[in-house]
């Protein structure tokens, strides 16, 4: 239960950080932060698979590229579902996206791991 509470603000902590980095991106605080990484969890473990099954054919076509569309797009839902956090574009939630991927390997994927002496 702890992890899953330290992973959950280390996802608002990346989220408000890409908000900071593009300006396209709104956050109106860090209580709106924390919603919209909860949201933005929820939309990834129960749309995102289903949207990822049916467009199976195009992410092989495209050698796995559209998944960054679909990332991009499940973070536009999330902006419309959170009241606190706004995406002004595709272009945006595009590339923010990816930072949003890359930060979120960056600080969650080596909390799980174990420590070696």
């Amino acid at each position: 239960m702890k992890r899953l509470l330290i992973n959950w603000v280390l996802s608002a902590i990346c989220l408000y950080v890409i908000a900071w980095l593009f300006p396209g991106i709104t956050l109106s605080g860090f209580m709106s932060a924390m919603i919209a990484a909860l949201v933005l969890g929820l939309v990834n473990a129960l749309i995102k698979p289903i949207i990822s099954l049916l467009t199976l054919p195009l992410t092989i076509v495209t050698l796995g590229l559209f998944s960054l569309v679909i990332n991009a797009l499940m973070l536009m839902l999330t902006s419309h579902v959170v009241s606190g956090f706004s995406v002004n574009g595709f272009g945006t939630a595009f590339f923010a996206a990816i930072v949003l991927s890359v930060l979120n390997l960056l600080f969650l994927s080596g909390r799980d791991a174990p420590h070696r002496v």
